[in-house]
């Protein structure tokens, strides 16, 4: 966690600077359409993480143009992002514990904490449903 006038690909790079050293076995991953460009070059070769932009099928166009005489393109106004449910899902999660409706908290390693908390929290009571 960063604080909110940290940029997302600058938190992302701290985020993957030492990311190897702990994650060995970590080679791959999904990134959002802001990532796109020059930092998915360094991350593969900086950090050794490969990372796919996960996009909208239309390619993230409300509209589209089309060539004189040949019929528009139809594009929903709604339409699914592979992989971007996995993000949705844990926010979903953690928007359960009330502390984390709200952010209050003054430090960003208290924030940092306090998710850590809430999907230990989360997990645990996973496992301790699940069937033996």
């Amino acid at each position: 966690m960063t604080a909110a006038d940290v940029g997302d690909r600058d938190g992302a790079a701290v985020l993957l600077d030492g990311v190897r050293a702990k994650f060995p076995r970590l080679s791959y991953g999904w990134a959002d359409q802001g990532y796109r460009g020059p930092f998915l070059d360094w991350a593969r070769q900086a950090a050794g993480v490969a990372l796919q932009v996960v996009a909208r099928r239309d390619g993230g166009m409300r509209r589209s143009w089309a060539p004189a005489g040949a019929p528009p393109r139809v594009v929903p106004r709604f339409a699914v992002v592979p992989r971007r449910w996995v993000v949705e899902r844990t926010f979903a999660w953690l928007g359960r514990y009330r502390r984390l409706a709200k952010d209050y908290e003054y430090l960003p390693a208290t924030s940092e904490n306090t998710v850590c908390l809430a999907m230990t929290l989360t997990l645990t009571r996973r496992l301790a449903r699940a069937p033996a």
